[in-house]
């Protein structure tokens, strides 16, 4: 079914379904139990007119039959935004939802229109996209050479969530990069995402006592810009979904509220021609990224000890200022450190992370 041309009100073919704005906040907890693991952190696009300037966005007037796939939807607020735009953008719409209380605002889509797939999947599971192919839901995408531009057809969609799952999550997306694993064997496929501006700081590493191993993998495979200006998903209570007692009351927000519901922004990402670290050496920059980034307040010169015995002489190999702390290197810097490293003939051979050094101990370094 050809669907009609978006209005100021919610489009007829919406009416139809099961629906979800923004109704009153008690309903909502009733209808979706948010304080309940692991829907606490399942933040998603409540208000209808912000999903369709969010659509619109990630995919904008000059797609042409575009194959998206989207994770996360929650009720589908932002699914049906992108059911709305010109049918002549998106070709076919791969939706997975593992959540079985979400599932039934969704399936129903595909009664009334036939671009669209739901699937009963989760988006965080690697064996789901090979399910797609299974399905034979991806023949239509032609793979296309790494150095010939960005996918022009294929493109991801995800809310994310706002814990330490999510930024794990999206992590995974840039590490797939360098390899071309994921999506990413059909080339530069673009990714449009939902995220915390807590996640966000971490990947920009704008502010250098925010910046981490995340920031750094991001900067050196992909190019990562706002879909939307900040202040079209602020306040956070008039967007988004669920609004924690902290907005609802007007209370100062602690830091959990803080990092669990708001603000949020979207973000479009593409992955670069020239990929900064080199097939293969992904578990290297894991390696002293990790490593280093524990003490990220110390300068590298004391720092290289951390890598490995005797270390510090790879500052004899490279032209980094030895009183730059962890923190202010830029992405040149680490390059040229992790290059060396490669070379060294004194590196570890066993480059596994233990349990000892995780999130938390790159965040507190």
């Amino acid at each position: 079914m050809r669907v009609g041309r978006q209005s100021r009100s919610v489009p007829d073919y919406m009416r139809r379904v099961p629906r979800w704005s923004n109704p009153n906040p008690s309903i909502q907890t009733m209808t979706f139990p948010t304080t309940i693991k692991p829907f606490a952190f399942r933040v998603t696009l409540a208000n209808p007119r912000t999903a369709a300037k969010v659509a619109d966005a990630f995919i904008p007037q000059n797609s042409v039959d575009k194959v998206v796939v989207e994770i996360f939807p929650g009720p589908g607020q932002l699914t049906r935004a992108l059911l709305a735009l010109p049918r002549s953008r998106i070709k076919k719409l791969i939706v997975l939802e593992h959540a079985d209380m979400y599932l039934k605002y969704l399936k129903p889509l595909e009664g009334v229109d036939d671009r669209i797939t739901v699937l009963p999947l989760n988006g965080e599971t690697w064996s789901s996209y090979q399910k797609l192919e299974d399905m034979n839901l991806l023949d239509d995408v032609r793979a296309i050479p790494w150095d010939q531009g960005v996918h022009p057809q294929l493109h991801f969609v995800s809310h994310l969530m706002s814990n330490v799952n999510g930024e794990q999550f999206i992590s995974q997306l840039f590490r797939g990069m360098p390899d071309q694993q994921w999506l990413f064997k059909y080339g530069r496929v673009p990714m449009s995402v939902l995220m915390s501006q807590y996640i966000w700081n971490r990947v920009s590493g704008e502010n250098p006592f925010v910046r981490c191993k995340l920031s750094m993998i991001a900067a050196a495979v992909a190019s990562c810009k706002d879909a939307v200006p900040d202040k079209a998903l602020q306040p956070y209570a008039e967007h988004f979904y669920p609004v924690p007692s902290g907005h609802t009351r007007g209370r100062k927000e602690d830091s959990e509220v803080t990092k669990k519901a708001g603000p949020f922004v979207a973000v479009n990402i593409s992955p670069l021609e020239n990929q900064v670290i080199r097939p293969g050496l992904l578990d290297k920059w894991d390696y002293c990224l990790r490593h280093l980034y524990v003490n990220r307040a110390t300068p590298i010169k004391k720092a290289l000890p951390y890598l490995a015995p005797n270390a510090q002489s790879l500052m004899k190999g490279i032209n980094v200022d030895p009183k730059k702390t962890i923190r202010e290197m830029s992405i040149e810097d680490w390059t040229e450190l992790v290059e060396a490293f490669d070379k060294w003939p004194f590196a570890p051979e066993d480059l596994s992370i233990t349990d000892t050094i995780g999130i938390d101990d790159e965040r507190h370094g």
